[in-house]
């Protein structure tokens, strides 16, 4: 029997976002076809037949683009010359290249959401590290250094003040890209706003949460954001749709923001792909971010956003000093049958993401203990 037509999404990276979006393909019915740099990355593993190509070269690209009625990311690493350069050649690309520079150059990101009146930290490019120090002494004697490009989980990034060293300060110029100062803002938490938008621009948005940094890695989303007033809750969320509508996005996009100690909210980064933010969807929300964004690349209906839960709470299980997690995983998983675990496939070095575990519930200071106890002892962190 000839299975009537399906199209076929392919997505560029083969990491976790890329693994997690396969169970949703699956559900929807089309095939998911990845472009990973090699066959042991996390979507490689479960996507079938894999391509195993040079993500950033353009004839990789194209003929990958060939397999493909649309293509779409797990990363915003493609240089946007290949993306143009796609486009030309009639391939349908979501998110397009216009809209994805402004995840992939933030100093491109910030002049445009200026410009349209999106509140964002005091900012400007500059030069050197004698431009860096006059801008840190003209807001408050600190600067927040970003290379434009290339930046991750902590990566690209420093703060600096009178008292930084010259080799520190000078560091971030020497990656070749133009360095964005910005103001050290004292907030009292962070907040991501994920939306999803399709291309005749139906919007869904997930409840706001709260995201937890260490050392730059997110190591925790509360879902939704605790002790949030609504009226700012609808505020990020207004903020997050304008952005979307603004700049063109189609599929997921993150926008994580500042809540200062006044109130305000300030937009900090953006991406236009699953995020780490969103993984507790899979468990704690009616649609996941990776099937929100399937259907978006696709043009078909969003699924509803809503939560299943009052609370749900997301642990990143980073690399520790266990190499084996396995019988530590066993463990948890007998320990509370509640607690969902997911794996990357990926191995075990310090600071890597490997998983995440997630509780959802009614009771905030217990879902937060059983998911922490998870990702300490799969961590080494501790061992009862």
């Amino acid at each position: 029997m000839t299975r009537a037509w399906w199209p076929v999404i392919g997505m560029v990276g083969g990491g976790q976002l890329a693994r997690m979006t396969q169970p949703a393909a699956v559900a929807l019915g089309v095939r998911l076809l990845v472009l990973a740099s090699s066959g042991d990355e996390s979507a490689a593993q479960v996507v079938r037949d894999p391509v195993v190509a040079d993500e950033k070269a353009l004839d990789d690209l194209m003929s990958f683009a060939k397999s493909c009625d649309i293509v779409t990311f797990d990363h915003e690493h493609v240089p946007p010359e290949h993306l143009r350069a796609l486009e030309a050649a009639g391939v349908v690309v979501r998110p397009g290249s216009e809209a994805l520079l402004h995840a992939q150059d933030k100093g491109v990101m910030r002049s445009r959401l200026s410009a349209a009146g999106v509140p964002c930290p005091r900012h400007r490019l500059v030069a050197d590290p004698e431009d860096a120090g006059r801008f840190a002494a003209d807001h408050g004697g600190w600067a927040v250094l970003k290379t434009t490009r290339g930046g991750y989980d902590g990566k690209g990034v420093w703060l600096i003040d009178g008292d930084t060293p010259a080799d520190t300060v000078a560091e971030p110029f020497r990656a070749g890209v133009p360095v964005l100062a910005e103001e050290r803002v004292e907030f009292a938490r962070e907040l991501s706003a994920v939306v999803v938008r399709s291309p005749h621009g139906q919007v869904v948005a997930y409840p706001v949460v709260e995201s937890v940094q260490r050392d730059g890695i997110c190591v925790e989303v509360i879902a939704p954001a605790p002790d949030l007033p609504h009226r700012r809750a609808v505020e990020a969320q207004r903020i997050a749709i304008e952005v979307a509508a603004e700049l063109g996005v189609v599929g997921v996009l993150a926008v994580e923001m500042f809540e200062t100690k006044g109130g305000d909210l300030l937009v900090n980064e953006l991406a236009m792909r699953p995020h780490n933010s969103g993984h507790w969807t899979i468990d704690g929300a009616v649609t996941s971010q990776f099937e929100n964004h399937l259907r978006a690349v696709l043009d078909l209906p969003l699924g509803a956003p809503d939560a299943r839960a009052p609370y749900t709470v997301m642990v990143n299980v980073l690399g520790g000093d266990l190499p084996d997690v396995y019988p530590a995983y066993r463990h948890v998983m007998a320990r509370d049958p509640g607690l969902r675990v997911h794996w990357y496939g990926k191995g075990v070095r310090p600071g890597r993401k490997v998983g995440h575990v997630t509780a959802y519930g009614g009771d905030l200071p217990a879902l937060r203990e059983r998911a922490w106890h998870a990702a300490d002892y799969i961590q080494g962190v501790i061992d009862e």
